[in-house]
């Protein structure tokens, strides 16, 4: 199943070959990777393994990260998109909403345009009733993203592989 979102700016979609090389170069940027897992970089071959991880989720899941495009440039921005977070077994069952751009798109509300647009495939063509976010304690901008769609803290914890605190957010679905 081939899904794909757009917004006014940026049109998500499936991963293809040509999007690891600019994917490496993100993942390369150590300003960009500062608040991802233990905060490294990651180089081309980490990168095209993680798409294809992600590319997995999609076929065995029906969710996924996303490959976030600049609709106006039609380069590759970053992804955004859902995924389990396995690595934090104690909020589990959940699914994750995540995001990761290049500098060059920063400070200009693509991150929140992105997730705004994964929530509601989340919340809507999914049928999630819950969907979490977590962000290392400090990365003041994506706890700003994760207000603004919506979420709520729910809980501080700590990464279990790096002892890195946590924030967990929350966005539910309520009965009416």
């Amino acid at each position: 199943m081939v899904t794909t979102l757009r917004t006014p700016r940026l049109t998500l979609r499936r991963w293809r070959e040509d999007d690891v090389a600019p994917m490496a170069a993100i993942n390369a940027d150590p300003e960009v990777m500062r608040w991802v897992g233990d905060g490294s970089v990651h180089d081309r071959a980490r990168t095209e393994a993680g798409i294809a991880a992600w590319e997995r989720e999609w076929e065995e899941r029906g969710v996924g990260p996303f490959a976030v495009e600049d609709r106006g440039s039609g380069r590759l921005a970053g992804m955004a998109g859902l995924s389990v977070p396995a690595f934090l077994p104690e909020i589990l069952p959940a699914v994750e909403i995540g995001w990761r751009f290049g500098r060059p798109y920063w400070g200009r509300g693509l991150a929140t345009e992105a997730a705004r647009a994964v929530l509601d495939f989340a919340l809507r063509d999914r049928g999630l009733a819950r969907v979490v976010g977590v962000h290392a304690v400090g990365n003041a901008a994506s706890a700003a993203i994760m207000r603004k769609l919506g979420m709520r803290p729910e809980r501080e914890t700590t990464h279990p592989a790096y002892g890195l605190p946590l924030c967990v957010h929350v966005i539910e679905t309520r009965c009416s």
